[in-house]
């Protein structure tokens, strides 16, 4: 089991808000290299998060079954254990299959909300409703308050990242596009959740969820072309990169972190994410930042600073 102070959980969780801000540069130098789809993207993505994970998964299961056998040698009711162990293993699938379904209706259904409605309503609208949903699901579900103060910088965060995002450009909102947005939220809500009520292993839950989420995505990527159509080395160093840091450490931080701080928390600190992706836009691809969108990333860095200072003062109950 997996547990860390709640200051180290705000760090993880702050480390894979800004490594997931990375990824959408990583995508977009894939989709103008090798012109994949972003179905076919998400998926090397989440199979490159689960090659990474797989060593390292190995070599923490071969040492708990060696400390398992070690000590089933000085235990008694060895057959009533196994039953309780094969229960909890049970259980431990579901939410591991549960994980990665949701990881996969998440990215599909945030890039169809994009073919909808562009880039900017979709990133609002699923960025943006995950921590309303997280917040509403956990009060009833988990017991989490965050209380007037907590609730007012969640709404001055939402603020910040819809003048971030929005950028005084033009809105092009439809039903279909809010609707395939609104479930993406759903859906990445779910995964927080369930990760915040049972954050016991991070690694194999997050393999698991890229396992799982990959085979779902699969049969869609295919029908999209799955081998890219440039430079292969580019192509794989960068999906290398893709999987490596804003797939399976960002998402093994965040699952950790979730260990001692609130899902609601850990869901509008992850609203940072676009502040990294407008900084790598800038710097990286020379894209204007204007000042109403240096006026909204700072209200949202201050409105996240805030509630990370709320959640050190008021630490959420561990969970397991």
């Amino acid at each position: 089991m997996t547990h860390v102070s709640v200051r180290r959980g705000l760090l993880y969780v702050s480390i894979a808000a800004t490594a997931w801000g990375t990824g959408g540069a990583a995508g977009a130098l894939l989709r103008l290299s090798g012109g994949l789809d972003p179905v076919s993207i998400s998926f090397w993505r989440f199979a490159a998060g689960a090659a990474t994970l797989l060593p390292i998964l190995h070599f923490l299961h071969r040492n708990r079954n060696r400390d398992r056998n070690r000590d089933q040698d000085r235990e008694r009711g060895r057959n009533q254990d196994r039953d309780r162990g094969r229960a909890r293993e049970s259980r431990r699938y579901g939410r591991i299959a549960a994980t990665g379904v949701a990881m996969a209706v998440c990215q599909t259904a945030y890039f169809a909300a994009v073919a909808s409605s562009g880039l900017a309503v979709a990133t609002v609208v699923t960025i943006g409703a995950t921590p309303v949903f997280v917040a509403a699901a956990a009060r009833l579900l988990l017991g989490e308050r965050l209380g007037s103060a907590g609730l007012g910088s969640a709404a001055v965060a939402l603020a910040g990242l819809a003048m971030l995002v929005l950028d005084g450009g033009a809105a092009s909102f439809s039903a279909a596009g809010t609707g395939w947005a609104l479930l993406s939220a759903a859906a990445y809500a779910g995964v927080t959740l369930l990760n915040r009520a049972f954050s016991a292993e991070p690694y194999a839950a997050t393999f698991g969820g890229f396992a799982v989420g990959g085979l779902c995505l699969l049969p869609l990527a295919l029908s999209g072309g799955l081998l890219p159509d440039g430079d292969p080395l580019f192509f794989w160093a960068a999906v290398a990169y893709l999987g490596v840091v804003p797939t399976a450490l960002a998402y093994v931080l965040f699952f950790t972190g979730l260990g001692s701080v609130r899902a609601t928390t850990a869901s509008v600190i992850s609203l940072v994410e676009p502040v990294g992706a407008a900084a790598i836009g800038v710097l990286a691809f020379g894209e204007r930042f204007t000042a109403q969108g240096v006026a909204g990333a700072a209200l949202l860095l201050a409105a996240v600073a805030l509630l990370a200072l709320r959640e050190r003062r008021e630490p959420a109950p561990v969970t397991g």
